[in-house]
């Protein structure tokens, strides 16, 4: 028996320093010499001149706070705005907006799903979804990435009566796109309903950033809901649920991320609605993104993504890690993704696009990651 109830903790660090795999933050400066290919500013707008306009401004008329839940004082005309302009805008009745993405998963699956219900998620799935499904009380079935012989498997065998599926549009690790048509035809012949989530799809793919929804021509199905996210394409922060109006209704009554948490602030929801008069005014942005996102592909020799994430596997931790460490030595910052975010033996830098990379940023990614990669995959060492 130790004196010390929280020694073990010691013991965990110590692991994940063995492992590769302790984490720390490193707070970013307001203004850097770096290239950002970490971020997920997909559009390039979270300092364009707009956007932060539009957060002042809402700050001016409402405050720094929302001052309360949504059902108490944190519902503004803004947010109701907000709401409508985002459901007009990829296809749907209506819509909700949530704290976060996080929460507008976590609310949006346990409302429509809980005991005497079936959840069949994909493997892929982001984190928000897999802590949904354990919080939703139902019982939960992983497919396979993006099988759909495994989903028609699981539906037909359920004894629920209602049943969720659960997907990425764009799989945020890897980048890749799931087969919504084939997907919903599966859940809808089953009588399921299919709830996807387009945090790294909204403003990157469909007609001028409506989303892979769209793109597949599900927007407004009545069995479709659609989750996303207001912190990468849209340069804020929050998440909403789109979808009919009753959907909205019954999560207003029995969504607990929207009842129990503090509304979204003012700022964020200003700023989201500049973003997105935006995003309708210039329709090029999101095939500018996936052009870019091509180029920086072409660098790294891996093939052409179907989204703004470039995922350049290396395998162990380490290797990512002191990959990811030589290119922010050397004026670029990428994402680092290690287990738990990613499978054992798949460990990679995550490089994300942007719609305002210049001429000049495309040569000087060239210059940093061609002579980091080559020598990461050939000796499992980086250059110093």
């Amino acid at each position: 028996m130790t004196s010390d109830p929280l020694a073990w903790l010691d013991d965990r660090a110590a692991g994940r320093e063995t492992a590769g795999l302790r984490r720390r933050l490193r707070p970013r400066a307001a203004t850097a010499a770096s290239l950002d290919l970490a971020s997920n500013d997909y559009l390039g707008l979270t300092r364009h001149p707009e956007v932060i306009a539009g957060a002042i401004e809402a700050v001016n008329r409402w405050g720094a706070g929302s001052t309360g839940s949504r059902l108490v004082t944190g519902t503004t005309t803004e947010h109701e705005l907000l709401e409508a302009e985002l459901a007009e805008f990829t296809g749907f009745a209506a819509g909700l907006v949530f704290a976060s993405g996080y929460a507008a998963n976590l609310g949006a699956v346990t409302a429509l799903a809980g005991r005497g219900s079936l959840i069949v998620s994909d493997a892929g799935c982001h984190a928000s979804l897999v802590d949904a499904c354990r919080l939703s009380r139902a019982r939960v079935e992983i497919a396979p990435h993006r099988d759909i012989a495994a989903v028609q498997r699981l539906l037909a065998a359920r004894g629920e009566a209602r049943a969720l599926v659960l997907t990425d549009s764009v799989f945020s690790a890897d980048g890749d796109l799931a087969p919504l048509a084939a997907l919903h035809r599966v859940t809808r012949a089953h009588g399921a309903v299919l709830l996807v989530d387009e945090a790294h799809g909204l403003g990157v793919r469909g007609t001028g950033g409506r989303g892979l929804v769209q793109e597949t021509g599900l927007a407004g199905e009545p069995d479709v809901v659609v989750t996303a996210t207001l912190s990468k394409a849209l340069a804020a922060q929050g998440g909403v649920v789109l979808g009919g109006e009753r959907v909205r209704a019954h999560l207003i009554d029995s969504a607990r991320t929207m009842i129990f948490d503090t509304g979204l602030a003012p700022a964020a929801v200003g700023a989201a609605r500049a973003a997105l008069r935006i995003l309708r005014r210039d329709r090029e942005l999101p095939r500018r993104v996936l052009d870019r996102a091509a180029e920086i592909a072409r660098v790294a020799g891996v093939p052409t993504p179907d989204s703004a994430v470039v995922p350049v596997i290396l395998g162990e931790p380490r290797i990512a890690y002191a990959a990811a460490v030589a290119c922010r030595e050397k004026g670029l910052e990428v994402g680092c993704f290690r287990p738990p975010s990613v499978p054992e033996g798949t460990s990679r830098l995550r490089i994300t696009a942007r719609a305002d990379l210049s001429a000049d940023d495309l040569a000087r990614i060239d210059s940093v990651l061609t002579p980091v990669l080559s020598r990461a995959r050939d000796t499992g060492a980086v250059p110093a």
